[in-house]
């Protein structure tokens, strides 16, 4: 199997440019301090990440799923804690399958 220079080329720009970014993030994060706006707005990127993730697959997972989703967030809203949020949607969705999978 021979390796195309070309593809080999792209790869390796590919690889530093990731890095390259890597690094300059890790520098501006130790040498500047950002403002209390940036902070504070870097602190919802996270949630906003996993909710816009998250949101195609509950829309298509139909009502099993959609269960399975307010479970989820209603274990998290009420203080049971990340694991036990999840077990109870995947405890919901495994339950009501067999239940709502003719709706």
């Amino acid at each position: 199997m021979s390796v195309d220079p070309d593809v080999l080329a792209a790869i390796m720009l590919m690889a530093a440019g990731t890095f390259a970014t890597r690094i300059i993030g890790l520098w501006l994060v130790q040498h500047l301090k950002p403002s209390r706006f940036l902070e504070a707005w870097l602190g919802q990127v996270p949630g906003a990440l996993f909710a816009a993730l998250c949101a195609p697959m509950v829309v298509h997972a139909g009502p099993a799923g959609w269960a399975g989703a307010a479970a989820t967030l209603a274990v998290s809203r009420l203080g049971g804690g990340f694991f036990l949020a999840i077990v109870s949607g995947v405890a919901t969705v495994a339950l009501a399958r067999p239940l709502l999978d003719g709706l």
